[in-house]
Parts: structure tokens; sequence; C-alpha cells
């Protein structure tokens, strides 16, 4: 409860912020929304040339790619960490993070949160009853409650692998790209694996796996029998990439000492 209302606070702090300059944050989210649109323009062109791509129709990538931005935008709200190696170990803020009684990554992930991102959850959820009233799918008593579980699993797992990533820079304080590269290598996630090479649907399946945030959680409300497994494996993944994270995290907190030259 400690935690939850050290986070309350936060919130309340930053709407506030946001709210001074609302000008700005009016077209922030308007051009997030182009952003999306620009994206759901390309799927639409593709299949302006083609009726299936590898068996999947329109409204069915249409699906997945709805599904897609609600974890992406929990993620983007929460795990805006994309420059913690140049903020926190080379500016040397992290010495201020580590002399507060909370724990290190939960102070690090409220100073960089950007509650705006949320609102492309509600692109995702308009694009997918969009999609689902033209698949004419049908909701179950318990769907909200595995979607929201799946939903949660996919941000956990992008918030792992970018937690994990932005821990190197505890044994490392050099610039990389390697941040940027892996923003591009998650797109893979929102479209299915199956249209990709093997080595590469393993790599989104096992090593990085992006495919749990789109494709395999939305291939059980579409009926996707086939992929059913991968789609409950999605809640376990996420877990499991985000405990490791904090691990990899709580490692490179003791072996920091301090901004210096």
């Amino acid at each position: 409860m400690y935690y939850f209302s050290i986070l309350w606070q936060y919130t309340l702090q930053y709407m506030k912020t946001r709210m001074t300059y609302r000008v700005d944050l009016f077209v922030e989210l308007m051009s997030d929304l182009l952003f999306q649109a620009v994206n759901l323009v390309f799927i639409l062109v593709v299949f302006s040339h083609t009726p299936l791509l590898s068996g999947w129709s329109r409204e069915e990538i249409m699906f997945i790619y709805g599904f897609f931005l609600v974890p992406f935008a929990i993620f983007a709200a929460f795990f805006n960490i994309w420059d913690f190696n140049e903020r926190y170990i080379v500016k040397g803020e992290m010495d201020r993070i580590l002399t507060r009684p909370i724990h290190s990554l939960f102070q690090v992930i409220l100073e960089r949160m950007e509650l705006e991102s949320l609102f492309g959850a509600i692109t995702g959820l308009a694009i997918m009853f969009y999609a689902g009233s033209q698949l004419g799918l049908t909701i179950s008593w318990y769907d909200p409650l595995i979607f929201l579980l799946m939903v949660l699993g996919g941000a956990c797992i992008y918030g792992g692998v970018f937690v994990s990533l932005a821990s190197i820079s505890f044994w490392s304080d050099s610039r990389t790209d390697i941040m940027p590269m892996m923003y591009n290598i998650a797109n893979y996630g929102r479209y299915p694996v199956d249209i990709y090479h093997r080595v590469i649907r393993f790599v989104l399946t096992w090593i990085l796996p992006f495919a749990f945030v789109g494709v395999y959680p939305s291939a059980y409300f579409l009926g996707r029998q086939e992929w059913y497994v991968y789609a409950f494996l999605t809640p376990l993944v996420g877990f499991i990439f985000l405990s490791i994270s904090v691990w990899i995290w709580n490692q490179g907190v003791k072996r920091y000492r301090g901004a210096g030259n």
C-alpha cells in the first residue's frame, strides 16, 4: 500500500504539471494518434494488393494491431527509460535515487512516466472493437479477465526487455544505440509471426518474446486454436521476463559506485 500511495501522489503531481500546458498535451496526443493512423494505413495499403497475408485477413491483422497498442501504451506510460544511461549514469542522478528509502527502479519509473501514452490504449480498443465487429467475434463473460491478464503480461514483457537493456548501463556507461534498435525490433510483434522466417519466429517467441505482446494473445480472441498454448503462456512469460529484469537491475545497483571521473 505504501508503494501505491507513492504512485498516486506522483500521478497527481504529474497531471498538475501536464495540465499547466494543455495545448502542448493536446498536440502530443494528436501526434500519437496520427502516428498510429499511419501504421493502420500501411496495413490497409498492404491488403489493397492481396486479400490474405499468410492466411490472415485484413480485419484479423487490424485486430492484432489494436491489441498490440494496449500493452504497448501501458509500457510507454510506465517504462519510458530509453535515456536511463545518459540521465542517471552519465549525469550522476542515480546517486540521488539511491538516497531515498524506496526501490530505485520504482523511482526511475515514476520520474520518467508519461501517462498521456495511455491514450494509445483507447485507440487500440477502438480498432479491436471495429475489427471484431467485422469478424463477428463474440465475447464470453470471462474474456475481459483473460484480456486483462494478457495485456498485463504483454506490458511486462516489454518492460522486462527494456529494463534489462537499461541495466547494462551499470556495467558500461558508454552511449549505445541498442535501445532504438530494440524499439524497431519490437514492432515485429504487431504482425503474425508466421509471415517471417522460422529463425525470426523463434527469436520473437523465446529470445525477444514480442510475439506474446500482439499476435499470440490475439490468436485466442480470433479463435486460432493452434496458438492457444502460446496465448495462455503470455502472463507467465511476462512475469518471468520482468522478474529476470528486476534481478539484473538489483545486481547492477550493487555494482554501482556512484558518479565520478
